[in-house]
């Protein structure tokens, strides 16, 4: 079918090794993030718009030091100059998610809010599909289908209680601004999106501190508030906006999907808090997948389309 007859906008190429790299990054994104719940357990302040505030600034240090340090000062302000509103966008889309997040942990549980955001690849992947036709394999469709069951597995024992539709609202806020933001990284690949991610936790903990009753925290808790900041949020951060732009928006959302699985992992080993049956069943039904996937993918890239020719893919 012609261009003319379906609209169709142009998505980036991307060879197979930067496609391979986009994935590792991706992966290392949701790494990072995984470690959250685990630092956040060693933090004793009580109120929680103290934590998104210190957490935010800490954010912002480093992204800004990142790009200090990569672009120079001349660089990083064309940087923040050229995102345009695709930056503007993904800077709204997280900050967004990381404010309703705090919220809708007032409302209803983490379990909750975990399902609504195993339908992230779900939501990806059809708002690339729907906006820029990119294409979604059978073997994506098949692996986020067994995502969103085994994440379902993991969180069905909490899902007993009261709902709440502000709740449950935000929580599913958090998964739409999330998807948006994947597949705004893939469409303007040429865009950087770290001085978008900079921005973003600028806007979360400029409202966090219009919230927050007090600033003051203990030299521990400042600490453990650093690495909040530094390692969970702005590393993963940096990783993904890296990582996002080389990498069809479904896959990154799929990848993206290690933060809930490795989370419970973490806070077990170093807490020694046990998971329970259903989370290791569920667990492994996602790593699985995911693991599948990946292999499937690379297997994929490094296979000739045709017999003497490279696996490049086609630029259509």
């Amino acid at each position: 079918m012609s261009d003319t007859a379906s609209p169709r906008i142009a998505l980036p190429v991307v060879s197979p090794r930067e496609e391979r790299i986009g994935m590792l990054l991706v992966f290392l994104s949701a790494l990072m993030w995984s470690f959250g719940g685990t630092i956040a357990r060693f933090i004793h302040v009580g109120d929680s718009w103290t934590v998104v505030f210190w957490r935010s600034l800490w954010a912002v240090a480093f992204l800004i030091a990142f790009m200090l340090w990569r672009d120079g000062w001349r660089g990083t302000l064309k940087l923040f100059r050229d995102m345009g509103l695709p930056g503007l966008g993904v800077a709204f889309c997280f900050a967004t998610a990381s404010t309703s997040f705090v919220v809708a942990l007032a409302y209803t549980t983490v379990a909750n809010i975990l399902l609504m955001q195993a339908g992230v690849p779900l939501l990806a992947a059809l708002l690339a599909w729907l906006l820029f036709r990119e294409r979604v394999s059978l073997a994506t469709w098949i692996a986020i289908a067994a995502v969103i069951t085994g994440v379902a597995i993991m969180v069905s024992e909490s899902l007993g209680g009261a709902v709440s539709p502000i709740g449950d609202g935000l929580a599913l806020l958090i998964a739409v601004m999330f998807s948006v933001a994947t597949v705004i990284t893939r469409r303007f690949a040429h865009v950087r999106m770290v001085p978008a991610n900079c921005l973003a936790t600028l806007l979360a903990g400029a409202f966090a501190a219009s919230q927050a009753s007090e600033f003051a925290v203990s030299g521990r808790d400042m600490g453990f508030l650093f690495a909040f900041g530094v390692i969970n949020l702005g590393v993963g951060l940096a990783f993904f906006a890296m990582g996002a732009r080389l990498v069809p928006a479904a896959v990154a959302a799929l990848l993206g999907t290690f933060e809930p699985i490795l989370g419970p992992i973490w806070v077990w080993l170093v807490h020694s808090e046990v998971p329970s049956v259903r989370t290791i069943i569920g667990g492994a039904v996602v790593v699985t997948a995911l693991l599948v996937h990946i292999a499937f993918e690379f297997k994929r890239q490094t296979r000739p389309e045709r017999p003497g020719i490279t696996g490049l893919p086609s630029p259509n």
